[in-house]
């Protein structure tokens, strides 16, 4: 299984929890490859210029039609998640790719969100031990906005 991490890596609470998420995949038998966007780079241009920005959003969009499935981290700031990472969701939803939500913090989340994935996670292991073959159903029941 070829899969895509969405997830925002802007403060070292998100960075840590981004890193035990790819450990958690690297142990699943089930997941033969992972692309982070957090570990590309762009290198053959200045970063924060519009050539820089087009060629993450290529590089970001191609890895998500390539994967089989995306793995996101709905990581809320008050009631607001990544707007990168909400744009992920949205284009692998579009395109027909089965999305897995981990969700470790205890808020509502947006329903946009919640009915886009057919899998809703909220421990580490469980994404350890997720079957990335068949795509168990599992569905987030708290309350939406």
């Amino acid at each position: 299984m070829n899969l895509y991490l969405a997830s925002p890596f802007f403060d070292d609470e998100q960075i840590d929890r981004i890193y035990k998420i790819e450990n958690a995949l690297a142990k699943n038998t089930t997941v033969s490859n992972v692309f982070s966007p957090r570990k590309s780079e762009i290198n053959d241009c200045e970063v924060g210029t519009q050539e820089w920005s087009k060629k993450v959003f290529k590089l970001d969009t191609d890895e998500i039609k390539k994967a089989d499935a995306i793995i996101a981290i709905i990581d809320y700031v008050e009631d607001n998640v990544d707007s990168g990472t909400a744009f992920e969701i949205g284009y692998a939803k579009a395109i027909n790719k089965p999305i897995i939500i981990f969700h470790e913090k205890d808020n509502n989340v947006n329903l946009m969100l919640s009915n886009s994935s057919i899998a809703y996670l909220t421990k580490f292991e469980e994404v350890q031990d997720y079957d990335f073959n068949n795509l168990p159903e599992s569905y987030y029941e708290g309350k939406v906005f």
